[in-house]
Order: C-alpha cells, then structure tokens, then sequence
C-alpha cells in the first residue's frame, strides 16, 4: 500500500512547490473629503436713499420722493418746497418756479406789511383794522382783504412784498378796475417759501406769535393742505383764468421746525376737491 502514499506525497509536494498566496482582505477605503469653501461673510446691503444731494436724511429723502411721485399723478401741476430750518436742507420740485395765481395765499403777506406799517407808526391800526386781519387769517374773508387794500393803499402793499421775499410776484393787469390788486397776482412757490421763513426769522417777536397763533387756529375753510395738529397755514383758493389754484403755505413740527409750500395749478384737469386732496397728500407723506 505504499504506492498511494507515495503519490499523494508527490501531489502534496507539487502543490507545496508553487506558493498559493490567499487575496487579503479587501478594506473599505473612506474617499478624501470634499473641499467645502467658508461661508463668505454676511454683509448688510447699503440702504438706497433716492436724493443724496438733497441734504435731508434717507427717510426724508424717501417720503420727498413719494410726495414727488404723487404729485406727477395729479391733475395739472404742483410746485412745493420743503424746507427744514434745523439743518438749512432745502428741497424744490420742477414746478416750484411756475407763476401761479396766489390767491389767498397773499393775504399772509399783507398782514406782514401792515403790522410792518404799523410799529413804524407810519399807520395806527384800529380795532376794527385788526378783526379784519384776523377775518383775512382765520377764514382768509375777501370783503376784509378789499377793504384794508383801499384803506392802506394797494400800490404800498405790493411795493413792500419783495422785502419779504416774494421777488417773483407780479400783479396781473386786465382783470380789475383796481391795479395792482390782492386778487390777481401770480408769484411761485419759491416765494411762498421765502415768505414763510421771512415771518419765521424777520418779523418782531410780538406779530410772530400773533401770525402763527392766526394759522395754527384757522377756520374749517383752511383746514387741509398744510394744516394740521402740529401745524399752521394760510391757504388760498380760486376759479382763475385757466381753472382752479388750490394753494397752501405754512409750518410744520416743534419749534415751526419745517415749511412747506404748495402751489397746485389744476389747469381745467380738476377743481377744489381734487386741487385740496392734492395739497393735503402731500403735507400728509412729508409729515403724517
């Protein structure tokens, strides 16, 4: 029986000749991990302030754009110039030069001037002259306005109001038996502005707070435009030679901080309703 053996030893040994190398385990490799760029930093985007140049804070600006906006909607054309007396910031919009009748807007500047006239001692003013003055402030009455302009000289008043200010007015002639005469004048809102700011700055402390005092209380006739809680204005309105004027010109804020006038020119595109709507919009964007 050795045979066998034998063989099976040769086989053992032949397989024993030629080394059988086992595969080694296979390892699961983690692949490298991914690049992932750090997280850029968060940066606030810059607020956008429509008119840097204006010289009135970002959130003025914005409401001043606003105003401007709205005012393009409206029927005819409305000039209007804020003013912030704090900062000396001033805006005026593209139609804050037009000639516009003035209306009862003129009225304020007549008041200056007699009150003018009166510490002078070049005029005594009479109790009765002084009723009329509040009648033409507080619910802006035509009949006291002619009678003052006949009994204090029209030609004195008009000769006086560019001291005030008002250096675009013009009476316009053709429209009355009377030149120059309170009721048919044109001047811009520029002049308006400078009237304001002239009662402001120039005008005796005394006629100051009479004048404001008269604006801040006027009558439900003028109470829109530039009136309001905080405020005082004199307003004018009229049917003219072309259509409606819905005008307003006053103060706003503590310390009268900010002016503002608005001279709405309707053209024939609407009338009171839409010219007081258009003023009261405007003083409501800037200031409500």
């Amino acid at each position: 029986m050795l045979r066998p053996i034998l063989v099976a030893c040769a086989l053992a040994l032949t397989a024993c000749g030629h080394a059988v190398t086992a595969e080694p385990p296979a390892v699961a490799r983690t692949p490298p991990p991914s690049h992932t760029p750090a997280a850029a930093p968060l940066v606030a985007t810059p607020e956008v302030c429509p008119l840097p140049d204006s010289g009135f804070e970002c959130d003025f600006q914005k409401r001043i754009k606003a105003a401007q906006d709205y005012a393009e909607t409206r029927p005819g054309t409305t000039g209007f110039v804020l003013r912030d007396r704090k900062s000396g910031a001033t805006w005026r919009n593209d139609h804050a030069g037009d000639m516009t009748w003035t209306a009862s807007t003129i009225k304020l500047a007549m008041v200056v001037n007699l009150l003018e006239r009166h510490r002078a001692s070049k005029i005594r003013l009479s109790a009765e002259d002084r009723r009329l003055m509040s009648a033409m402030l507080h619910t802006s009455d035509d009949d006291a306005a002619d009678t003052l302009w006949k009994r204090y000289t029209g030609a004195t008043f008009n000769a006086a109001f560019g001291k005030y200010g008002m250096t675009d007015l013009l009476p316009q002639k053709g429209y009355s038996t009377a030149f120059p005469y309170w009721g048919f004048e044109k001047c811009t809102a520029n002049d308006l502005d400078r009237l304001m700011n002239y009662v402001l700055d120039s005008v005796p402390a005394d006629d100051r707070a009479y004048i404001l005092g008269q604006m801040r209380e006027v009558g439900p006739v003028q109470q829109w435009g530039v009136w309001g809680p905080d405020s005082g204005a004199k307003n004018g309105w009229s049917e003219e030679e072309g259509g409606w004027v819905m005008n307003s010109v006053g103060f706003v804020g503590k310390d009268e901080r900010y002016t503002l006038a608005i001279m709405n020119n309707l053209k024939g595109e609407g009338a009171y309703d839409e010219g007081r709507a258009t003023d009261t919009e405007i003083t409501r964007i800037l200031f409500r």
